[in-house]
């Protein structure tokens, strides 16, 4: 498969066996973030499909946006991306 201007791999294999590739990204376009595609977005750049700077350019996201969106799902899991929880897991 060739996507044409991709960079780094095209598919990257979670470690719950699952296949994460480029084609399972959030639209360039998205501007409504529920916690789903927070998470593809997350596991994207932790698993290296793509780079925190590229993922930060494509979505338009702050270097402490996305981040914050890292941070709490590897401190706190998945659920932990609900714009619910932010109060609770928020630091005072």
């Amino acid at each position: 498969m060739f996507i044409k201007g991709s960079q780094g791999p095209i598919e990257v294999v979670l470690p719950d066996g699952v296949k994460l590739n480029r084609s399972d990204l959030p639209s360039k376009t998205t501007t409504r973030w529920v916690a789903s595609r927070k998470l593809v977005v997350v596991q994207a750049v932790v698993h290296e499909l793509i780079s925190f700077e590229e993922a930060c350019e494509t979505y338009e996201l702050s270097y402490e946006e996305l981040q914050s969106w890292i941070d709490n799902a590897k401190d706190y899991g998945p659920s932990a991306l609900k714009v619910t929880a932010i109060p609770k897991y928020r630091q005072p």
